[in-house]
């Protein structure tokens, strides 16, 4: 078992706190992936559990062994950096077996275990090469292979994933999760990207200013965001500002402008200011003539702009009143869009997310 337990830790640089009071603990084998916008923390927390950051607060236990007050070198951990730090003067073997040759071990041993780290990573027959006979890809597999040859209770991953163009850091990102389903080892991963964090992990904390702003499952997280800025951070959404204007059941009605959204669950009561978050997948365009659906509502709007973009196709449109409003759906050649027409669309009022406040 590898169980990372971190309780009130805190760490400041001068007069800015970067991680500010946090308590979560990450299960065996968990992938558990810390997301935000630059400066929210994530990496400094990271750095912190694998001992390149001094606490000022707080302890790290894993397996309810302190830790932090090991070196890095005696925590038995595996971290992969941004920038994967490859020695350019020795070939892949000799940078993932560098860390157990420093360890003394004998040779016959390091050269099994760089083989067996190479066939982890795929790089079978690449043990020969150099860094700059690598691509961006290849960097990267050995620089987790170095990671997991010394066999961590833990793996640390530190924006794997920045250096590589975006089609190599779907295919890498995809590789990781396999791995790490394979060891099952428990993985912390740091990123900003949020497609990124929902296509592979178990849990995400979403951070804001050394704060933890939500913990939970991708799916979670995703559709049912905390407050605003989470709403805002993962991905494209829709906030609207309205008036409550009338409460039915758990949910209710809300003013935008000259139109009424209907809410699935609602907090806030008549009269009060709220913050409407829709996601732009959330809006079903409504054919002329076909039937609504009695668990929908339906919203009209102006299409100003439509952008075809493949398989999906990106609408502005607009509410009555000029408040803008931004559709996605799946490209269908039958209807024709123009600018200016009329659109009639349906949502799930459960999937409209309502907070307290303006924008």
């Amino acid at each position: 078992m590898s169980t990372i337990a971190i309780d009130g830790v805190r760490r400041s640089f001068g007069s800015v706190e970067a991680v500010s009071d946090i308590t979560l603990e990450i299960g065996d084998s968990e992938f558990f992936t810390l997301l935000g916008p630059s400066g929210c923390g994530k990496t400094t927390l990271l750095r912190m559990i694998a001992g390149f950051t001094p606490l000022d607060a707080g302890q790290i236990r894993i397996d309810g062994r302190r830790i932090d007050k090991l070196p890095p070198h005696r925590r038995n951990i595996g971290m992969v950096f941004q920038n994967y730090a490859i020695f350019p003067n020795l070939s892949a073997a000799g940078n993932i077996g560098y860390g157990l040759k420093a360890r003394r071990l004998p040779a016959n041993q390091i050269a099994a275990r760089v083989e067996e780290a190479l066939t982890l990573v795929r790089l079978q027959g690449y043990a020969a090469r150099w860094p700059h006979q690598l691509s961006g890809g290849q960097l990267q597999r050995v620089a987790i292979a170095r990671a997991l040859v010394t066999r961590p209770d833990v793996l640390l991953l530190d924006e794997p994933l920045s250096n590589l163009d975006a089609r190599l850091r779907i295919d890498m990102r995809a590789e990781i999760r396999e791995l790490q389903q394979r060891l099952n080892m428990t993985t912390v991963y740091v990123t900003h990207d949020q497609e990124e964090a929902l296509a592979v992990s178990h849990r995400i904390a979403v951070m804001r200013a050394g704060k933890i702003e939500q913990l939970g499952d991708p799916k979670e997280i995703y559709r049912a965001p905390a407050n605003l800025f989470v709403a805002q951070f993962m991905g494209t959404t829709n906030v609207l500002s309205g008036t409550v204007s009338k409460r039915e059941g758990a949910g209710g009605r809300v003013r935008v402008g000259a139109s009424q959204c209907i809410v699935g669950r609602l907090e806030a009561g008549e009269g009060e200011t709220v913050s409407l978050c829709i996601r732009p997948e959330a809006l079903r365009i409504v054919p002329r003539g076909s039937p609504a659906a009695e668990d929908e509502a339906h919203l009209q709007a102006i299409l100003k702009r439509a952008e075809f973009i493949g398989a999906i196709l990106r609408i502005d449109a607009e509410l009555p009143g000029g408040i803008d409003l931004k559709i996605a759906v799946l490209d269908d050649p039958r209807p024709v869009l123009t600018a200016g027409s009329l659109l009639s669309l349906a949502y799930d009022p459960l999937r409209v997310r309502a907070f307290r406040g303006a924008p």
